[in-house]
């Protein structure tokens, strides 16, 4: 398996990419996942966000992330598609991320619903917008040969039963899941059962715990967790993560496992690289 961290860990501390890319060269991880800026944002530009502006060469920006030793197991273009702004806002984004992503070398591109149920529309309403988006998405995709994965963080993705249908949008190879072991938990599913429901679809996955006192205050009220201000290992969610990462081992799965939990500028990421690995040996999953 591909171990490798998001960028996000790095927003508190004002990062630049380039900075998280030293840290990854700094600490022998080989794959990085961003957000891409579909724009220019000033706090991007004076080199305070550690995500990647859409303007930005992509074969150039992949032949400095290959100096450092580090390439991409996905970028993230997870602006919710479910909202009546989904098809305007949302659907122009990913097609964009998906041909910068195709030059710059990563496999995927991360998508996502909204946090809520759009007002204004019903559940099935909302369905057949998304599954018309999708269906524009994944014609493009599979031009440019990227899979797009469909992240459970919001209002349809973190019920299984509507994972499922969203999955089943296009008879397509590149439409896939991006499996979160924080999001799931904190919506008040269990991770394990999620993964095996989906486990044939799961092209990469986010690996977060939970702090006990967010999960006391929030769960089965959110869901999905903008950054965890908590360690793997630290938290509640400690056990699914370990019993996620052996079923993934025996069903062979060969891709991407990316942190995501607060950096404090170093240390709490740290931290969970060293548990990550740890965990992983002992599992005997092999790290690349």
């Amino acid at each position: 398996m591909q171990l490798g961290f998001h960028t996000d860990a790095f927003n508190t501390a004002f990062w630049s990419f380039e900075k998280c890319l030293q840290w990854a060269s700094n600490h022998d991880v080989h794959y990085i996942e961003c957000g891409l800026i579909d724009g220019v944002s000033w706090l991007h530009g004076l080199g305070y966000q550690p995500h990647v502006a859409l303007y930005e060469d992509p074969v150039l920006l992949r032949r400095k992330m290959e100096r450092y030793g580090v390439r991409f197991s996905q970028v993230d273009a997870a602006y919710p598609l479910s909202g009546e702004d989904g098809p305007l806002r949302g659907v122009p984004y990913v097609l964009k991320s998906i041909a910068w992503a195709a030059q710059a070398g990563s496999p995927c591109v991360d998508t996502t619903d909204g946090l809520h149920m759009p007002p204004g529309l019903t559940e099935e309403q909302a369905m057949t917008m998304m599954q018309r988006s999708y269906a524009t998405i994944i014609e493009v995709a599979e031009a440019h040969e990227i899979t797009v994965n469909i992240e459970p963080h919001g209002y349809f993705t973190t019920r299984p039963d509507f994972m499922a249908r969203m999955l089943d949008f296009v008879a397509s190879s590149r439409l896939r899941m991006n499996m979160d072991t924080g999001n799931t938990f904190i919506a008040g599913q269990e991770p394990r059962a999620f993964l095996e429901r989906f486990i044939d679809k799961v092209s990469h996955v986010h690996v977060k715990d939970v702090s006990a006192s967010l999960a006391a205050s929030a769960r089965g009220g959110q869901t999905g967790i903008a950054l965890s201000h908590c360690a793997l290992g630290d938290g509640v969610n400690a056990d699914n993560i370990v019993a996620c990462l052996g079923m993934l081992r025996d069903h062979g799965y060969a891709g991407a496992l990316s942190l995501e939990c607060e950096g404090a500028s170093g240390p709490m990421i740290e931290k969970s690289l060293a548990w990550m690995r740890g965990q992983c040996r002992d599992l005997g999953i092999v790290l690349s």
